[in-house]
């Protein structure tokens, strides 16, 4: 499960069909170098994105849901 808590490098590395999540909620990070740092919560605050709606998606996501 993905938490607000873990990098969003992190999470990209694990289970990279999240990439089109991230792209939904206009979070290219893929691409940013600062995302092998950032966690998802401080991101999606960033970016003005709701992170339990985030979370929720990337969730569903890799349970294959």
């Amino acid at each position: 499960m993905i938490s607000k808590e873990m990098t969003i490098g992190e999470i990209i590395r694990r289970h990279p069909q999240t990439i089109s999540v991230f792209k939904k909620f206009g979070l290219d990070c893929n691409e940013c170098q600062i995302a092998q740092f950032e966690a998802v919560e401080g991101g999606a605050n960033v970016h003005h994105v709701d992170v339990d709606e985030l979370l929720s998606e990337l969730n569903q996501v890799i349970s294959g849901n």
